[in-house]
Order: C-alpha cells, then sequence, then structure tokens
C-alpha cells in the first residue's frame, strides 16, 4: 500500500472496543486501519483513547440575524472544544431558513467561518418549496409551538402539502413537539411557572398529533423531556428521538432562574431521571446539545421576557464521557447517540472509525477531567448552565484528517464544508 498523508496512532475504538491501531488517512477519509501503518505525516496520541468526534445533529449557532449572541466561528470553535466535528444548525435565524436564497446565503457564511463541517436545516411552513430545499438541506424543521423566532406552524392541516412533499423528499423532519393549543399563556415568575404553562401533556399530545399527520415521513423528535413522551417514541416505524444533556441532568429545582428557561422547560426531578434512565438504557437515538445562546444581559430580563434557550455544543460530550469514567454510562451507548446514529439517521459517512468515514476523531485523557467553567468557555454567550460540573473534555480534535485542537488550544485553520455539498 502506498503511503498515505497521515497517519494517526493510538487506542481506538473500533467495532466496539479498543485496540491499538494505526488510523490511516487520504483526503480526509480513512483508508486504512492496520498495527502498523506509514505516512507522509505521522499523529501518535500514545495511551490517550481515540473515539470518533461527535455529531450534533441539533444547534443554534444564530447566523444571520442574532450574531451577537453567536455566529459560526464562534460556535464552531465550541464545537472543536467539545469534540464536536460537524453541527446541523436549525433554521429560526433572521431571516428564516425557509427559501434557496435563505439556506445559500446561509451556507455562504457557514461555509466563510466554521471550523466544523456542518449541514442546514430548513423549516416546514405553509407555501415552501420543499422539493427546491431539499437538494440543499440536510432536513427539515417543524416547529409546532411558539419559541426563538417566528415559525410556528398554525396546525398541522396547514401544511399537510408541505408534509407530503417532506415525505418524497426522503429527508428527515426534526419535530419541535410542543401542542400549541394546550400551552398556557400565563405569567412565570420562574422554571416552575414555566412548566406549568408547557406541561407534559403539551409535549406528548404534539407527539401523537405529528405522528399521524406525517405519516410517511421520517420523523425525529427533538428534545423529549417528559417521561409522558417515552411510550410515544419507542418502538415506532419511521420515528427515531433525541434527548439533551439538559433535560437529563437539570430540573426545575436547579436555582437557575432564566438560565435554566429552555423550551421544552426543564421538568421535574422524576422526568429528568426517566430521561437519564432511558438514555442509558439505548432507548434514544440520539443526543444532542440544542445549542441556543443568549447574551448574559438578555438572560437577566425578568422571567417572562427573557428568551428561552442555553448553550450546550462545548460540554454535550464532555459531559457524557464523565459519566462514562464515573461508569453512569456504557461508552458504547454514548457513542452510539453522538456518533454513530446521528450520521446513520442523517445519511453521512461520519460517527465510526471505520474505512469509507471522514477522518474525524478526538483523543481523550480520560484521567484527565475538570470542571466546567464559564470563563474556560468558548461560545460568545459567554456563560453556562453546567458551572462547577465535573467533565472529560477532548485533549484533540479532527476534523477530516485535519488537526483543528490539541491541549486546548486551536490548532489548525480548515473551513468546514457543507455535508449536503454536491463536491464532497
Amino acid at each position: 500500500m502506498k503511503s498515505m498523508e497521515l497517519v494517526i496512532e493510538g487506542e481506538c475504538y473500533i467495532s466496539g472496543r479498543f485496540e491499538r491501531a494505526c488510523v490511516g488517512i487520504d483526503g480526509g477519509r480513512i483508508v486504512a486501519l492496520a498495527r502498523n501503518l506509514d505516512g507522509d505525516r505521522r499523529i501518535d496520541f500514545g495511551s490517550r483513547k481515540i473515539l470518533p468526534a461527535a455529531i450534533d445533529s441539533h444547534v443554534h449557532f444564530r447566523e444571520p440575524g442574532m450574531t451577537h449572541k453567536e455566529d459560526f466561528g464562534t460556535g464552531s470553535l465550541a464545537a472543536l472544544h467539545g469534540g464536536v466535528s460537524c453541527v446541523f444548525d436549525m433554521p429560526n435565524t433572521a431571516p428564516p431558513t425557509t427559501t434557496v436564497s435563505a439556506l445559500d446565503d446561509k451556507a455562504r457564511a457557514a461555509a466563510a467561518r466554521s471550523l466544523v463541517d456542518f449541514g442546514l436545516f430548513a423549516a416546514v411552513r405553509p407555501g415552501a418549496d420543499i422539493a427546491a430545499l431539499a437538494g440543499r438541506a440536510i432536513g427539515f424543521k417543524l416547529y409546532m409551538a411558539g419559541t426563538t423566532g417566528d415559525l410556528l406552524v398554525p396546525s398541522l392541516a396547514s401544511v399537510q402539502k408541505e408534509l407530503a412533499d417532506v415525505a418524497r423528499s426522503g429527508k428527515v423532519l426534526a419535530v419541535h413537539a410542543e401542542d400549541e393549543t394546550i400551552r398556557r399563556k400565563e405569567p412565570a415568575k420562574g422554571p416552575a411557572d414555566h412548566l406549568r404553562n408547557r406541561p407534559n401533556e403539551c409535549e406528548a399530545s404534539a407527539i401523537r398529533k405529528v405522528a399521524r399527520a406525517a405519516e410517511g415521513c421520517r420523523v425525529h423528535i427533538c428534545h423529549v423531556s417528559a417521561k409522558d413522551s417515552l411510550p410515544l417514541v419507542q418502538g415506532q416505524p419511521n420515528l427515531t428521538s433525541e434527548v439533551t444533556p439538559h433535560h437529563m441532568l437539570l430540573d426545575r429545582d436547579r436555582p437557575l432562574g432564566t438560565f435554566g428557561k429552555v423550551n421544552p422547560p426543564l421538568r421535574t426531578k422524576g422526568d429528568r431521571q426517566a430521561m437519564f434512565l432511558a438514555f442509558k438504557q439505548g432507548q434514544f437515538d440520539t443526543m444532542a446539545s440544542d445549542h441556543a445562546p443568549h447574551t448574559v444581559d438578555e438572560k437577566k430580563e425578568d422571567f417572562d421576557y427573557a428568551p428561552s434557550g442555553m448553550p450546550g455544543v462545548e460540554t454535550m460530550f464532555p459531559l457524557m464521557l464523565q459519566h462514562v469514567r464515573d461508569k453512569h454510562l456504557a461508552l458504547a451507548t454514548v457513542v452510539k447517540a453522538l456518533c454513530e446514529r446521528p450520521g446513520e439517521i442523517f445519511g453521512i459517512k461520519k460517527g465510526r472509525i471505520e474505512v469509507g468515514y471522514d477522518a474525524d476523531l478526538v483523543a481523550v485523557d480520560f484521567m484527565a477531567g475538570r470542571d466546567i467553567r464559564a470563563d474556560d468557555m468558548h461560545s460568545k454567550c459567554g456563560w453556562t448552565a453546567y458551572e462547577g460540573m465535573p467533565a472529560v473534555f477532548p485533549r484533540a480534535t479532527v476534523v477530516r484528517g485535519e488537526l483543528m485542537m490539541k491541549d486546548e488550544e486551536q490548532a489548525g485553520e480548515s473551513r468546514g464544508r457543507d455535508v449536503v455539498a454536491k463536491d464532497r
């Protein structure tokens, strides 16, 4: 075999177990796995564990229109430091990603600034040209309740044609599943009131409704948060589900105030524990951060006026690796939900250390954990709901064979690519 551009050596996670191996890389792809390989360049990570990098299939990088909160440059830098090599950005920007021109504009902005690979969601709304958008979008997003942005679909009946077009496209229909007809709009002074306005049945009802209305679509329920929803997302044909770290690790009783205001809301301790157990048992297909940054000043507004959402792309993988270190979770469960299944569901060759896949890798030292501190984070918003929690941050992140982060410092300047682009 000819010498490869790069060989990475270490304790590699291959087919569910660690083995000392060399990863041969050419053109950004893994071309060989063997005990010994020759390459033009070589990186030996020694005893560090080499895992596939994570795919965060649900982020809000706020570009265009809200770049005082985040942009593709700062969001992707945070992703790199969190061991994430690919992100899928949601359409509730300004303007919203509802037309081909808006999608192309966002793709150009991402290509100019993102340090990680990316895919872009388009929104489902009445009159959207789904067929034209399908060739450029990683998937479609349906908002069933009011949240950040102005993409609420007034009723599923109003988008029946669009849902049928999504089904024909074969693309994933990601759903913000909260039933607007159940959501209350009473004044709220804290997370408990916010939960009262968006009760468990609000989520469960939306899941039942969209499962009927979007028959034929590949439905993906985002940020499942209520224990009542779990039976509705298990064992259903053409339906996959996502959980977030904040719905697994935080609840309404944590003293976060407006910084804990998210949609769907942080729920009870019982709901949180049910999410954690379901994830531990492998009941969720994916984990995503729903990285939704807002500035500290915005979050300090009165509760009713403060925007919903919290950052998470930098802390998601490290928090889960800490739970692996503490033996609360199996590594196989974490890798499946953060790496393998997102790649499978969205049809991209990422998330595995396997020949033919993108060389997206992280090097991890499970003995080198540290507490999460907002001052160490790279998101423009400058805060985290996980302040003080222990985490295992990757020591290096490789994106398509390029060493982009090493020892908590940016190491590369390569720009990310659109995973839907035709020239890949």
